[in-house]
């Protein structure tokens, strides 16, 4: 027998036996000194991290990629307006400013053209036309 054998003692039904079991001597695996070891919350932590910076810029390109570039030349848009007479109404402007379209068109095209928070108005008042009912 080696110095590594062991000797087991069992009972049986029948009564007390010996049995001689082998065993190999048990050797701990060696363990790597790792570098850098990851859980799955570092490994969501350093994602985040790393993510932050670029939706922050995409953000910000998206945000402002539409900016308007400022120039020297000057803009000639020139708007037509209409005066309110006494006692006319933005549904009887709507029908003489564009006779052959919806007049609920033309009373909605109005009041956000002009900004206008209601479809009161009063003589004297002007108003911006939309180009599309323009002369």
């Amino acid at each position: 027998m080696t110095s590594h054998a062991l000797t087991a003692r069992t009972l049986s039904s029948t009564g007390p036996s010996t049995t001689t079991r082998k065993t190999t001597p048990t050797t701990t695996p060696t363990v790597r000194a790792s570098h850098l070891r990851l859980t799955r919350r570092g490994r969501l932590v350093l994602t985040t991290l790393v993510a932050l910076p670029l939706v922050a810029a995409a953000g910000a390109f998206a945000l402002n990629g539409g900016v308007a570039v400022a120039s020297n030349s000057s803009s000639s848009t020139s708007f037509e307006y209409v005066q309110v007479s006494s006692g006319q109404s933005l549904w009887q402007l709507a029908q003489s400013v564009a006779p052959g379209a919806d007049p609920r068109d033309v009373v909605s095209d109005l009041l956000h053209f002009n900004q206008l928070g209601s479809a009161d108005v009063h003589p004297g008042q002007q108003l911006a036309l939309p180009a599309k009912y323009s002369n």
